[in-house]
C-alpha cells in the first residue's frame, strides 16, 4: 500500500471551535482584569476625593444605560469604550459604600474578607467550570428568574426600609451571581456566548455584585449595620 492508498482524515466543520472559544477566554478574561483594575482606579479616586454616592435612582439609570450602549455596539471598538465607562462608573459608587465601611470598626478587616472571598469564590467557580468542561446551560432561566425577583425585593427593601429583607436579599445575590459565574464560564466554553465584550460585562457584573452582597452581609455580622 503506498501513501496515497492510507486514510486520510477529513475535517469537521466544528474543528475550528475549540480555537475559537479559546480565543473568546483569553480575550474575555483579559478585558475582564484591565476592566478590574479601571474599576478599582475609579474606586481609589473616588474615595480619596470623598465623592457621594450617586444614589438609587442614578445609579440604575447610569448602569442600564451604560449596559445597553455596551450591548448595542458590542461588535465594534466603540463598545470597548463603554464597557470602560460602565466599569469605571461602576468602581465610582462603589467608593463611597467602601469609605462607609472603612469609617467603622472592623471595617477595614470586613472589607479585604469580602474582597478575599469574592476572589475565591470567583477563581472557584470559574477554574471548576473551566477544569471540568461541564454545560451549565441549564441554570440560565433559573438565575434568570432569580435575578429579577431578587432585584424587586432589594427595591422594596431600599423603598421601604426593611433591613431584614435587605439582607436576605444580599444572601439570595450571593448565590445567584455564583450560579452566573458559573453559568457564563460554561457558556463561552461551549460557544454559547461568542462575544468576549458581552462575556465580560456578565462576568463583571456577577463579581460586582458578589463583592457588595459579601459586604453586606459581613458588615452586618461584625455589627456595623
Amino acid at each position: 500500500m503506498n501513501m496515497l492508498d492510507q486514510p486520510r482524515a477529513i475535517p469537521l466543520p466544528g474543528a475550528a471551535l475549540p480555537l475559537a472559544t479559546n480565543k473568546v477566554v483569553r480575550n474575555t478574561y483579559l478585558l475582564l482584569s484591565m476592566t478590574l483594575a479601571f474599576s478599582a482606579l475609579a474606586a481609589a479616586a473616588s474615595m480619596a476625593l470623598k465623592l457621594p454616592h450617586p444614589g438609587l435612582i442614578l445609579t440604575l439609570v447610569g448602569y442600564f444605560g451604560l449596559l445597553f450602549l455596551t450591548t448595542k455596539f458590542r461588535d465594534s471598538a466603540v463598545g470597548l469604550a463603554f464597557v470602560f465607562a460602565l466599569t469605571g462608573f461602576m468602581g465610582y459608587t462603589l467608593g463611597p459604600i467602601l469609605n462607609a465601611h472603612l469609617a467603622l470598626p472592623n471595617g477595614a478587616q470586613v472589607v479585604m474578607t469580602a474582597m478575599g472571598g469574592t476572589a475565591a469564590i470567583f477563581v472557584g467557580l470559574s477554574g471548576y467550570a473551566l477544569a471540568s468542561r461541564r454545560n451549565f446551560s441549564f441554570m440560565g432561566s433559573f438565575l434568570m428568574v432569580g435575578i429579577l425577583v431578587a432585584f424587586l425585593a432589594g427595591l422594596g427593601a431600599v423603598f421601604f426600609e426593611l433591613p431584614g429583607l435587605s439582607l436576605a436579599v444580599s444572601a439570595m445575590f450571593v448565590l445567584l451571581m455564583s450560579g452566573l459565574i458559573l453559568y457564563e464560564t460554561s457558556n463561552i466554553i461551549h460557544g454559547g456566548e461568542t462575544n468576549y465584550i458581552m462575556a465580560t460585562v456578565t462576568l463583571y457584573v456577577s463579581i460586582f455584585n458578589l463583592f457588595t452582597s459579601l459586604l453586606h452581609l459581613l458588615g452586618f455580622a461584625g455589627g456595623e449595620d
